[in-house]
């Protein structure tokens, strides 16, 4: 099936305040705009195909690579082709979805994060602070915690805006889950105050780490 029909019916569903989000957040190039809703009722209708999902993402338009994300084929998947893929997803919502449903559940995940730990390259970087924050909630064996700490305060005042997300959840993470390191997670967050003004809708949790690690304990503990 040509992508055609499907970029024209991306277009027919654009909408203009999703556009002008996108475009705030620092998306570039093609955006129709497409609420994600929208992009996940076409992807379950649409089904996996990993060919069309191929060019649904070289297509360049942002709509488009969001509804390849959800039709593409882990599996098929080299490790060298996935680093492509987040390597362009240069933008926080098409990264976030790169991680959810390709780069979490790819094979060789472990190895990826290994490798992008060390990249200076700031999607393959956020990325690899995002499998480690999953692994200090998981499965922490293994992981320095205390060096991952030291590296987060030398860091994270200075890293890219799409880095400091991620390593703002690690550290945010250690302080939830390993309670002997919470004083020295929240004290770095506090030194460096990382997102302490961000703003948040009524309700939700600031991601500023010391408030974040305060409220997820305090529901731990009071269930």
């Amino acid at each position: 099936m040509s992508i055609e029909p499907i970029l024209r019916e991306l277009e027919s569903l654009g909408d203009p305040k999703m556009r002008k989000h996108h475009l705030k957040h620092g998306a570039r190039g093609t955006i129709y705009g497409v609420k994600m809703g929208d992009i996940r009722k076409l992807a379950t209708r649409l089904g996996m195909d990993h060919p069309r999902a191929l060019e649904l993402w070289d297509s360049g338009v942002m709509d488009a690579r969001l509804l390849a994300i959800l039709t593409a084929d882990p599996k098929k998947f080299s490790a060298a082709d996935l680093e492509s893929w987040v390597r362009a997803g240069d933008v926080d919502q098409v990264a976030d979805w790169l991680q959810s449903y390709l780069v979490k559940v790819h094979p060789e995940k472990e190895h990826l994060r290994q490798a992008w730990m060390s990249e200076t390259h700031p999607w393959l970087a956020r990325s690899a602070w995002a499998l480690t924050a999953g692994r200090i909630a998981s499965s922490p064996d293994g992981l320095d915690l205390n060096a991952l700490l030291e590296r987060i305060n030398r860091e994270l005042p200075f890293a890219h805006p799409a880095v400091q997300w991620t390593m703002n959840t690690a550290v945010a993470y250690i302080g939830i889950h390993h309670p002997a390191l919470r004083a020295r997670a929240i004290d770095i967050a506090e030194n460096w105050g990382v997102f302490r003004d961000y703003p948040v809708s009524k309700g939700c949790t600031s991601p500023f780490a010391p408030i974040w690690i305060a409220e997820m304990v305090r529901r731990q503990t009071s269930a």
